[in-house]
């Protein structure tokens, strides 16, 4: 009797494995692989929605702003399923750059499950970038 029921036991935590990782992986190939536009009216819900989310906040007159935008664009692609990233135009959104006081960009807001975890302020190489992400992933 006892063997059976290890048996049992042992079946049903392999389902249970099976389970979540295929939920897990559908969950990946949903997420998001370039920047999502993010705006003042839907920033609170998108920064809900995913678990690790990083907002480029910059503007289309800033330099390194757009140094930046290839290496977000890279890293959406490299980070898929674990980190997404997002892009807030300052200058359309004034109202995220308060309440974050956003004072220079490019700015890296990096939340982690609805919270602000890190501001990354200026512009990073991608590889310094990747790295400081990883703990977030």
């Amino acid at each position: 009797m006892d063997d059976e029921l290890k048996e049992i036991k042992r079946r049903k935590l392999e389902q249970m494995k099976k389970q979540y990782i295929k939920r897990g992986n559908n969950m990946n190939e949903n997420l998001p692989n370039t920047p999502l536009e993010i705006t003042d009216a839907d920033i609170d819900s998108t920064i809900n929605k995913y678990e690790t989310i990083v907002i480029d906040c910059w503007a289309p007159w800033c330099g390194p702003c757009r140094m930046v935008a290839p290496v977000i664009e890279e890293l959406a692609k490299e980070l898929h399923g674990k980190v997404v990233f997002g892009k807030l135009n300052v200058d359309e959104n004034p109202g995220t750059s308060t309440k974050h006081q956003i004072m220079s960009i490019p700015t890296l807001l990096v939340f982690k499950n609805g919270n602000l975890v890190e501001r990354l302020v200026g512009a990073y190489p991608k590889e310094e970038l990747k790295k400081k992400l990883e703990i977030y992933q």
